[in-house]
């Protein structure tokens, strides 16, 4: 049996952070005195590596969710054929997907109401 040191984190602090900084400048209006619009497609903003998009980081953040669901799902297979997985094992592989989860639809939240925000706005 593992440690609980020895488990791994569903996100890392680093991506939640470059997560976090992604919504933040989506959310930055051009044409504020101070504040940096958004760039376009082709735009590459400082501090931010040529393919490092918020469309490429939501990409990866998709991904890792259906591969912490595929794991949680195959280690409920496992344990219910009796191979060698305790059942603390997969209820914590059932956490980690739920909560990975529910990050995924919160961020896709703030970003429709952030979409839904600025349609609302006049121009």
């Amino acid at each position: 049996m593992l440690p609980i040191s020895h488990i791994p984190q569903a996100l890392p602090i680093e991506q939640l952070r470059q997560m976090q900084d992604a919504a933040e400048a989506s959310m930055r209006m051009p044409g504020v005195d101070g504040v940096p619009g958004i760039g376009g497609a082709s735009e590459v903003l400082p501090g931010q590596g040529a393919g490092n998009s918020f469309g490429d980081l939501l990409g990866k953040m998709v991904k890792e969710v259906n591969a912490s669901q595929n794991h949680a799902s195959e280690t409920v297979s496992a344990l219910q054929s009796g191979g060698n997985v305790s059942l603390h094992q997969a209820v914590i592989a059932m956490e980690e997907a739920s909560v990975s989860f529910q990050l995924m639809v919160e961020v896709r939240n703030k970003m429709l109401e952030s979409y839904q925000e600025l349609m609302r706005m006049q121009m």
